[in-house]
């Protein structure tokens, strides 16, 4: 399987489209093609065609046989993109760390790193109960072991 060949053509067709961009490309055993996108405003069914067939009709099947598959990350697939993190502003993500694990909507998101609001229950300073508190953190994204997307039904 010519590996720099079919990057070429994934490149080709991605650059057709600005707002979709590339998580995953996969080569595995039995001359099996995974690619994973993603887009800016989610990839409609039929750009995942369309990358497809701009990879399948550009190889030949009579030099090697090869299976091909272009999805879209699925909920349970963690972020592994900057570009990710943009599009989930102001969803809830469990974040996972060397020290912590934190759950906090995504509020902001830079070239370097990513900040979480949450509220938590925590003892008054100064007599009985409890009071909410609203909590903030920055995370740099080299601490970032894990990032998800909570989905809420």
């Amino acid at each position: 399987m010519n590996q720099e060949r079919v990057k070429e053509l994934l490149q080709e067709a991605l650059s057709e489209n600005e707002s979709l961009f590339l998580i995953e490309l996969q080569f595995l055993a039995n001359s099996k093609i995974k690619v994973i996108v993603d887009g800016d405003e989610g990839v409609p069914l039929s750009e995942c065609v369309r990358i497809s067939r701009n990879i399948e009709h550009n190889l030949d099947r009579e030099e090697e046989d090869f299976s091909l598959e272009v999805t879209t990350p699925d909920i349970a697939h963690p972020l592994l993109v900057k570009r990710q993190y943009k599009k989930n502003i102001n969803r809830i993500l469990k974040v996972k760390t060397e020290a912590e694990e934190i759950e906090g909507t995504l509020t902001d998101v830079t070239d370097e790193k990513i900040t979480l609001h949450w509220k938590v229950r925590e003892p008054k300073p100064i007599g009985k109960g409890k009071h909410t508190v609203e909590k903030i953190k920055t995370l740099l994204y080299e601490d970032i072991k894990s990032a998800k997307v909570k989905i809420i039904f």
